[in-house]
């Protein structure tokens, strides 16, 4: 196990020793920042899909609305 510390302003600190008064803080910041890690992962993760989807998107040539309604049409049983 190792310590970190952090500043954090006075009221923040105020309000989590308030809400979390009976348990155990290191648990509870451990969780977070493990909440975050998985946050920031699945933001990255979405960036690399949207951007991937953007560049199929531009090597495509548009598709008139015609030809996407006969294309349901003739996909339909």
């Amino acid at each position: 196990m190792t310590t970190v510390n952090f500043s954090v302003p006075d009221e923040v600190k105020e309000q989590f020793n308030r809400v979390f008064a009976r348990e155990n803080k290191s648990s509870i910041i451990a969780r977070l920042m493990m909440q975050a890690v998985e946050e920031r992962r699945l933001q990255k993760t979405r960036a690399r899909t949207i951007d991937s989807l953007l560049r199929r998107r531009r090597s495509r040539k548009p598709v008139s609305n015609s030809e996407i309604r006969s294309a349901r049409i003739a996909g339909r049983p």
